[in-house]
């Protein structure tokens, strides 16, 4: 029996229909790259708001990694920027490490855009660029915002949506919080996937060659 709210399935029906997006080859049930129990993708020198280069190997000491695909112009991350500051905040002490990361390439949502939104709103945390959007593409990230959570030995136990309400109101279940406190807990998650609600990453499309 697959654990999900039937809105935000029927959501991820009409979001697929619309993008053409077809359900053969999915590696988990709502990702076409990764299923749980995977490996994290490793990113090397994404350049964050920082103004330094980033890398996978920096957070080798946290209990558990949470990365978040973002952006500053989707209304839907927008919506969930607080949750993340609020989850930041929750461990001080770097047993959870959070990592933002954009690959949108419009004008709104490049480094500078990130670098003043960054500053707006107080992240604390890294918000990381990758203009060539391979690592999203290494995830099998298709929307923003989309939250992969990953325990200590960085296998992938939960992906999909931060909780079951995209506004932040009202949450019933809070699919990502639950998922970090059984993984630290040495307990399995339960929910290990659901389906992400926001909006499409920005793919560059890539042009077919003509045959000669």
């Amino acid at each position: 029996m697959r654990l999900i709210d039937s809105s935000l399935a029927a959501a991820f029906i009409v979001s697929s229909l619309v993008c053409g997006a077809s359900s053969p080859g999915f590696a988990g049930e709502f990702n076409r790259v990764l299923s749980p129990g995977d490996a994290m993708p490793r990113w090397e020198a994404l350049e964050g708001v920082d103004g330094k280069r980033h890398a996978a190997a920096d957070v080798a000491e946290a209990k558990c990694v949470v990365v978040a695909f973002t952006c500053n112009s989707c209304p839907y991350a927008v919506d969930v920027e607080d949750r993340l500051l609020a989850l930041d905040k929750a461990y001080p002490d770097g047993t959870v490490q959070l990592i933002a990361i954009n690959v949108n390439k419009v004008a709104e949502d490049q480094l500078d855009a990130m670098k003043q939104r960054a500053q707006d709103k107080g992240f604390e945390f890294p918000y990381l660029y990758d203009p060539s959007q391979k690592i999203a593409k290494a995830f099998g990230a298709t929307r923003t915002p989309e939250f992969f959570v990953f325990d200590q030995q960085r296998k992938l136990v939960y992906q999909g949506s931060f909780d079951d309400s995209p506004s932040g109101k009202d949450i019933k279940t809070h699919y990502l919080k639950d998922a970090l406190q059984a993984t630290l807990a040495g307990k399995e998650v339960t929910l290990r996937e659901t389906v992400p609600i926001g909006c499409n990453i920005r793919y560059e499309r890539q042009r077919r060659r003509r045959r000669d």
